[in-house]
């Protein structure tokens, strides 16, 4: 079979820790900052993690 190329879109965006676990940014933080709670903007700017069947099919575009 051949190599499967890694899909670069994903590659940009989610990161595989070294324990292999898939963690992403989370979205709604780049603009129109003001009117957002300063608690609201914390939880934007921490890293979610992905699992389940959407994390089985992300790891196939990345080819690991």
């Amino acid at each position: 079979m051949p190599k499967l190329k890694t899909h670069k879109g994903t590659a940009k965006r989610v990161k595989l820790t070294s324990t292999g676990k898939l963690t992403r940014r989370r979205a709604f933080g780049g603009h129109m900052l003001a009117k957002k709670t300063k608690s609201r903007k914390r939880a934007i700017n921490t890293t979610a993690g992905i699992s389940g069947s959407i994390a089985k099919n992300i790891k196939r575009a990345l080819g690991v």
